[in-house]
């Protein structure tokens, strides 16, 4: 049944999109090209309506049972509000944060999603208390607007998205935890329907709508498989999603060095940093797909591993990004703080083998 459910939901998002895109094109749903973005001429967005139709009814059709399931949807019903006000009226920042944390706040105090305590290492526990309704509100924000971040080059944030649906049913799957499976495969099939039309050369964007969305539902499926566990796989999500992550990360790092506003934009994302680099729109945009996948393949094997080398790989995963993000300029060309140390040790080596 779920495998049908998804081959629907698969076609449903085939056949809704071209129809959301007339839909935008004539309520003026679209996006114009300036300065900061890649494309070069005006394309409608909405997209991401098709993705929500067709979730909506595979949803409808498999009914999955868990008692933050009401309070979920309402929370994705907020988002998207909140994703065709901005696609349409171009909100202001403080407006979307609104809309995001009225979503939080949903499903964090109505569908009981709260991570509580942490289990560390070596038999401690890290009890959050009352600063567990922030932390979780924080996480479901700062995820939506990770996702929303990436969501710079045609078919970036839906095959990111994708593939962090992937690991994450398939993780909840091993785990028992049958109910954010089933609901993760729902959305990749609506969503990977939609990439369709989306992957470069674009002929629909999923504008705020769609990015926000699959910002908001990947946030609670992440929470809702590995929350009041151990400090161990509670990293899980966040090796998953260390794309975008990583990305808003150091996009706010970028800003707090150059002394600028954090919600300031500029042209230093990741895919801005790939094409500066050579890579093409499609190279740029399969490089980073490969970076999720890898990331993912990571959480897996971290989550088999046992705490020593659960650690090493977490310092690995670390050093990784790092050094990436010091090569490509993800915070500028004078950020390379290992690599500087790495320059020297090797000028160090050279000098003294002579």
């Amino acid at each position: 049944m779920l495998l049908l459910t998804m081959i629907l939901c698969f076609v449903a998002s085939v056949l809704i999109t071209p129809l959301v895109k007339k839909l935008a094109i004539l309520i003026g749903a679209t996006d114009r090209p300036n300065q900061r973005k890649v494309h070069q001429s005006i394309m409608p967005r909405l997209g991401g309506l098709a993705i929500f139709i067709s979730f909506m009814l595979g949803i409808f059709l498999l009914r999955p049972a868990n008692p933050s399931l009401v309070p979920i949807l309402i929370g994705c019903l907020i988002i998207i509000v909140t994703g065709l006000l901005d696609d349409l009226l171009e909100l202001s920042a403080k407006y979307k944060l609104l809309g995001q944390l009225a979503a939080a706040v949903v499903v964090v105090f109505w569908g009981n999603l709260q991570v509580v305590f942490i289990n560390l290492p070596f038999g401690a526990q890290l009890q959050f208390g009352l600063l567990s309704i922030p932390f979780t509100i924080i996480w479901i924000v700062g995820i939506t607007n990770s996702i929303n971040l990436i969501d710079g080059l045609d078919g970036l944030a839906a095959g990111v998205s994708s593939i962090a649906l992937i690991t994450i049913s398939g993780m909840a799957v091993i785990q028992g935890h049958i109910f954010v499976a089933i609901v993760g495969l729902i959305v990749l099939a609506s969503t990977l329907g939609f990439l369709i039309y989306n992957f470069h050369p674009a002929s629909i964007f999923m504008g705020d709508t769609g990015a926000l969305f699959l910002g908001y539902i990947i946030s609670v499926l992440s929470l809702m498989g590995f929350k009041n566990v151990t400090f161990i796989s509670f990293i899980i999500p966040v090796i998953v999603l260390a794309v975008p992550i990583s990305d808003t990360f150091f996009a706010i790092l970028r800003r707090i060095i150059h002394k600028k506003p954090l919600g300031a934009p500029d042209k230093q994302h990741l895919h801005h940093c790939m094409l500066r680099m050579g890579y093409s729109h499609r190279q740029a945009v399969l490089l980073i797909y490969a970076m999720s996948a890898f990331f993912g393949l990571m959480a897996v094997i971290y989550s088999q591993a046992r705490i020593g080398g659960a650690l090493f790989l977490i310092l690995l995963i670390i050093l990784f990004i790092e050094i990436t993000a010091e090569k490509i300029g993800l915070v500028g060309r004078d950020y390379r703080p290992i690599l500087n140390i790495l320059q020297t040790l090797r000028a160090g080596s050279a000098k003294g083998r002579s």
